[in-house]
């Protein structure tokens, strides 16, 4: 017989928590560029930087493994048909910016890896870490900020500018509600505050009826 349970500890999740949003942006491509790497390397990073955010994809299996033949740049939407669930195979809808860069990286071919790499077996990009590490570095950032965190600022950003937590499951293939109710809501955040808040010289019922009674 047990006589107690043993512990488990669990993993952490580094940085799930945090948001890369406009400002987190901003400081990383300042500066990645301030890192003076090839160009080549800086527009790789920046791209994906914007990608990420832009599109909530997950980094390893979507849009790393980004096909040309997957993209319809005239309706603008990118099509992800690999993906951890079923609930993965979806459409994606491609803002200004990222209908921009794609446009260019694809320029005239109609086939083969967005992100293309020769060093990789698999022929595509696998990661970006290193660059993520130094930009992240310079810009002074935690340095529980990681890539991800894109995806997660992608969720909060399309929950709180449209309220319709549908399609935050449905643009990046989530199944469980539990888990797109985590995206924080900013508005629900104005609303919470509104009603803690107190004025300075308001008094409590309590002091209240003490000095009506008194």
């Amino acid at each position: 017989m047990i006589g107690h349970a043993p512990k488990i500890k669990m993993m952490k999740e580094h940085g799930r928590h945090l948001r890369l949003d406009d400002e987190a942006e901003r400081k990383l491509i300042t500066g990645a560029w301030a890192c003076n790497w090839r160009q080549r390397s800086y527009e790789l990073f920046r791209d994906i930087v914007i990608l990420m955010r832009d599109t909530g994809t997950r980094n390893e299996t979507e849009l790393f493994r980004m096909r040309i033949e997957n993209l319809d740049l005239k309706s603008r939407v990118i099509f992800v048909p690999d993906s951890k669930t079923a609930e993965g195979w979806r459409l994606v809808p491609l803002s200004g910016r990222v209908f921009k860069i794609l446009r260019i990286r694809c320029d005239a071919r109609q086939e083969g890896w967005v992100f293309p790499s020769k060093r990789s077996a698999s022929g595509h990009l696998r990661s970006i870490c290193n660059l993520f590490r130094k930009a992240r570095n310079k810009a002074g950032l935690p340095k529980e900020l990681v890539l991800y965190c894109a995806r997660h600022d992608y969720g909060t950003r399309v929950l709180m500018r449209t309220g319709n937590l549908a399609a935050v499951m449905r643009t990046m293939g989530h199944r469980d509600v539990k888990t797109a109710m985590h995206y924080q809501h900013p508005e629900l955040e104005i609303v919470r505050a509104a009603l803690d808040s107190r004025p300075p010289n308001s008094e409590s019922a309590a002091s209240l009826r003490a000095r009506v009674r008194s």
